[in-house]
């Protein structure tokens, strides 16, 4: 149902599943320490304290896949880029069938920010969405204070015509907190007519 790769010019994402994914590397990725704290400072994902508990987000996310509940890339830079072929964070994209609609995000590594990534995997998901999976709606948003994110959303929904649904209080629970939510849409209608003609290349290799 969902690609087993995405390239774009710069990006290429791959399902994140065991066969395909150095687990060494994710887990150096996403151990908790004073880095990975600040890169996930507004996300509602957590460092990994074991090599478990990344073994652990592979086996999940493989089942999700299977089941067709959520597409979890890992994120490589491609040739020329700085950094190519380095693990730099993870995308996902979830549909909601009965709302014929989709929700995406994305978690960087800090040395991978400001390069413009959010908005490429935006546009390569919203062609997965809208032509592969004949969805009618993407949504997107971020989290009170992060600014990095609202930022780089407000680029790319703007590309496509897209809106600021507004902010959604007490919409996702992590931990002890409930967060608010800032939610962005783009309509199949919008897709269409401002449809850019970005570099998107799904591969089942």
């Amino acid at each position: 149902m969902f690609p087993e790769t995405i390239e774009t010019e710069r990006l290429r994402l791959v399902r994140f599943s065991r066969d395909r994914v150095d687990l060494d590397a994710v887990h150096e990725a996403l151990s908790r320490d004073e880095q990975t704290e600040r890169e996930l400072a507004h996300v509602t994902k957590s460092p990994d304290d074991t090599l478990k508990e990344t073994w652990d987000r592979f086996v999940e996310a493989e089942r999700r896949w299977d089941e067709g509940e959520k597409a979890r890339y890992a994120v490589y830079p491609r040739e020329g880029e700085n950094g190519a072929g380095e693990f730099a964070g993870m995308a996902a994209l979830t549909p909601h069938w009965d709302r014929r609609s989709a929700r995406f995000s994305l978690v960087l590594k800090e040395r991978f920010w400001g390069r413009g990534y959010a908005g490429e995997r935006a546009i390569a998901f919203m062609r997965l969405a809208f032509d592969h999976l004949d969805l009618d709606l993407v949504s997107t948003g971020y989290f009170e204070g992060n600014e990095n994110s609202r930022k780089a959303i407000e680029r790319y929904v703007d590309r496509v015509g897209g809106q600021y649904e507004g902010r959604l209080r007490n919409w996702v629970p992590h931990g002890d907190e409930v967060l608010d939510l800032h939610r962005y849409t783009v309509t199949r209608e919008q897709w269409e007519r401002n449809r850019p003609d970005d570099r998107v290349v799904f591969g089942d290799e």
